[in-house]
């Protein structure tokens, strides 16, 4: 079960990373890069509670970004890959993993601190 939030992540980064153009909706310059930072982070932060050690983790996320930019280029989705795409993409990936290990640091803290009653 603790695996279930890092499927549903990766369920809905394909919708957004393969949805045709037509498809995606108009918004503001640089949304979308803001849109590729914060699936990645949320990749990341859903495997790391899933379990799954940072390196891991980071490597798969940094394939999994340099495959949807090429597959967005290949695929006839009309979407076209994008190398600053790709990077934002790892960012992502080192934000959540940096964020998850402040978040699991401070709850593996404060368990701790409750087994010895403090």
């Amino acid at each position: 079960m603790r695996a279930l939030p890092f499927g549903l992540a990766v369920l809905l980064s394909l919708v957004v990373l393969f949805l045709p153009a037509s498809g995606v909706p108009s918004s503001p310059p640089g949304t979308d890069k803001v849109v590729h930072l914060l699936l990645f982070a949320v990749l990341a932060v859903t495997a790391r509670t899933a379990g799954w050690r940072a390196a891991p983790v980071l490597a798969g996320l940094l394939g999994y970004a340099a495959l949807s930019e090429v597959l967005q280029a290949l695929l006839p989705l009309g979407r076209s890959g994008d190398v600053l795409d790709g990077l934002v993409d790892v960012a992502g990936a080192l934000l959540g993993v940096g964020v998850s290990a402040l978040v699991l640091r401070y709850r593996d803290r404060r368990v701790a601190a409750g087994r010895s009653g403090g």
